[in-house]
């Protein structure tokens, strides 16, 4: 039994990491299952599967990526890679400030790390990108640090845990 419950787990974490997949179903779903003593270890799992996200994005060379948009023919997102691929992280938040085209978007590069708790609640993220995908190009990016960014998680995540402790 204990040996099918780690498994559960590790498939949870690695399901969650990946992009597209919609994580707050899923982990409502799993919340429900074990009831109120499952929602830590949810809660854990989703952090854990969010940090690894974000790990394996800052992993992958922008180079490389430009080449996968290029594949997409989406030349446009390529260079924009290829442009900020090897300036500092707060070069590359210059560089998109001056690069954005309204003025939402420097509002939101700004309070980015607020942009991405909100994104991560929203119903639907899954369209896109999901808590993987959101994860997976916030550490691509770079202009998140790891501790920050695990803070930010950790508290973005709270609110469903909590409503469906509240319930019980």
């Amino acid at each position: 039994m204990m040996t099918m419950l780690w498994l559960s787990i590790g498939v949870y974490i690695l399901w969650m990491a990946m992009p597209f997949v919609p994580g707050i179903e899923l982990g409502l779903a799993l919340m429900v299952m074990p009831g109120p003593q499952g929602v830590v270890l949810i809660y854990v799992c989703t952090a854990l599967s969010l940090s690894l996200s974000f790990a394996i994005g800052r992993l992958i060379p922008l180079k490389a990526f430009a080449r996968f948009l290029e594949w997409l023919h989406l030349s446009k997102a390529r260079y924009l890679m290829l442009t900020l691929e090897p300036l500092s992280p707060q070069q590359r938040f210059d560089v998109l400030l001056q690069s954005a085209p309204s003025k939402i978007l420097p509002f939101l590069l700004k309070h980015r790390y607020l942009l991405i708790a909100l994104i991560l609640n929203l119903p639907g993220n899954a369209l896109i990108g999901g808590g993987g995908g959101i994860g997976l190009i916030a550490g691509m990016s770079r202009l998140y640090t790891f501790p920050r960014y695990f803070l930010l998680i950790s508290v973005a995540i709270t609110p469903l845990p909590l409503l469906f402790l509240a319930g019980k």
